[in-house]
């Protein structure tokens, strides 16, 4: 882990970035880095690359967490989009979002990919919270250049999520505990906790998806993984890691990790 790290903060000493903004419907401002791919050909001339990654960080996490998926995917030629989700990072909100608000709000990141290339073709690559919202978005209508999801320790849906940690850390029922925060961010936070699904929205999918899990998650059950990949419409393949916990597969065996993503990509994208 420290060798990437420390390639990383090598990487972005260096790497052309821009700070970018966009606006909520809602009225909130949120904020992403961008890095373009750049690669210069002989006599100079630069080779441009359609493949573009939007790298989605985890509850309370922010986008600097996702650095060292950019460094890995610039490295594959890939032009990188990493925003701070709502509530969370330099972006405003009142409420994090479960992925719900989240897979709406990155429809905004989507657009201003398209609006720097009309051929873009669109990786969603999202850990925990944020795999869930890119998993949402599956089951929206897409423009035909998102090609390919990599979902990283994904729940199914919040709700679900919730009730397991509730009894598993307090031993106390999910109802009405869990209930009660629904009804807290339905008055408050505009959205309802049981829409944060995203075992829903796999049904409905075209998009192929890579689901990817550790069997030693104590945060997510890896059975929450399964789940989706059996109940996804789509294209899919499923990578379990023995021995990672959460959010860490990239970690513990990073080239079983990496390799996956490349052949899953190499197919989805050609």
């Amino acid at each position: 882990r420290q060798a990437n790290l420390n390639e990383t903060k090598e990487w972005l000493k260096t790497a052309e970035h821009q700070k970018i903004s966009a606006k909520t419907d809602d009225g909130y401002t949120l904020i992403a880095e961008v890095f373009p791919f750049k690669q210069k050909e002989l006599w100079n001339t630069e080779q441009t690359s359609h493949k573009w990654v939007l790298l989605l960080h985890g509850y309370t996490g922010w986008k600097e967490e996702m650095y060292p998926f950019a460094y890995w995917y610039h490295k594959e030629g890939y032009h990188v989009l990493v925003p701070d989700l709502r509530c969370q990072g330099e972006s405003e909100g009142d409420y994090i979002g479960m992925g719900w608000t989240d897979h709406f709000d990155c429809m905004l990141w989507i657009e201003y990919i398209l609006s720097q290339d009309a051929e873009a073709q669109i990786v969603l690559h999202g850990q925990s919270m944020g795999a869930a919202a890119a998993l949402m978005m599956t089951g929206e209508r897409l423009p035909e250049n998102i090609q390919a999801v990599v979902s990283d320790c994904a729940y199914t849906d919040a709700y679900s999520m919730f009730g397991e940690k509730i009894k598993e850390w307090f031993q106390l029922p999910a109802f009405p505990l869990v209930d009660s925060a629904c009804l807290i961010l339905q008055l408050r936070g505009g959205y309802n906790l049981k829409e944060a699904s995203a075992i829903g929205a796999v049904k409905r999918s075209k998009v192929p998806i890579l689901f990817i899990h550790g069997d030693a998650d104590a945060m997510i059950s890896v059975q929450m993984t399964k789940d989706l990949y059996q109940a996804a419409g789509c294209q899919k393949e499923l990578l379990i890691i023995e021995g990672a916990g959460h959010g860490q597969s990239q970690d513990k065996d990073p080239d079983a990790y990496y390799n996956s993503i490349r052949k899953f990509l190499d197919k989805s994208l050609a």
